[in-house]
């Protein structure tokens, strides 16, 4: 499937001082920066030639980053704007900028099901964040203000490290092993785990809490579809080597 570039084995390993294996920093970073024209896949399916095209990507990056626009304002026009509002506030407004701004694609899937998946995950979870049904709290506010102020902080340093590389669906872009996607491999939702947990636990209700368990467990599948589509890429199988943990290091 892959051509123009020999990648006879990955990089030389080495155990890092946490316990997981860190692959030499220069190599890796060699590795990813190179052009990958050797991502070109043989017989690849049409739409995804189509979907790799410059102009029609952002379109779509435009198109998907309209309910973030309605979300952010929504978030201002009803209501007061807490402290942990402004801060999700900030993440929503870099989530747009950045996907606006986005590097066009090397590959895009064309598997519809991981659009569909893409789709419920993405948009489910930001309309259950913005109109989540009404609860009682089960812990201090102080503390799920904290952690919600914790998920935004880790959101926004996320989407700062990801830069113009950021997607919905599986795509192959840059590779991005630096920032916060040093320590784990999907940082961004880390951080949502944590703001949707402290939703849960500010606005509990049978259904929220079926809500957050059932969007976490979209995003865990699809992390693991994100991964099946990118390790073909040798860079990124190296990736996955150097950091060990998804969502929480030590932890997931």
């Amino acid at each position: 499937m892959l051509n123009d570039y020999s990648f006879t084995s990955a990089p030389q390993l080495k155990r890092d001082p946490l316990g997981g294996s860190t692959i030499h920093r220069m190599a890796l970073e060699d590795l990813m920066s190179q052009p990958r024209p050797d991502l070109t896949v043989e017989h690849a399916h049409p739409i995804m030639s189509v979907l790799a095209i410059p102009a029609v990507d952002k379109t779509i990056a435009i198109v998907a980053s309209l309910p973030f626009c309605y979300a952010l304002y929504h978030r201002f026009a009803h209501g007061t704007l807490t402290v942990a509002g402004a801060g999700a506030a900030l993440g929503q407004l870099i989530t747009i900028v950045t996907m606006v701004l986005r590097r066009a694609p090397q590959r895009v899937t064309p598997n519809p099901w991981w659009w569909l998946l893409a789709f419920v995950a993405t948009y489910g979870s930001l309309g259950w964040a913005a109109f989540a049904p009404p609860g009682s709290p089960v812990v201090p506010a102080a503390f799920t203000t904290g952690l919600s102020l914790l998920g935004v902080a880790v959101i926004i340093y996320a989407r700062l490290s990801l830069g113009g590389n950021i997607g919905f669906v599986p795509a192959q872009r840059a590779i991005v092993s630096s920032g916060a996607y040093a320590y784990v491999r999907h940082p961004i939702y880390s951080g949502l785990f944590l703001a949707w947990l402290s939703l849960c636990l500010r606005q509990y209700s049978s259904l929220n809490l079926g809500l957050f368990l059932t969007i976490c467990l979209l995003y865990v599948i699809k992390s693991l579809v994100e991964e099946g589509f990118l390790r073909e890429d040798p860079a990124y199988a190296a990736y996955l080597q150097q950091v060990r943990y998804r969502f929480f290091p030590k932890v997931a």
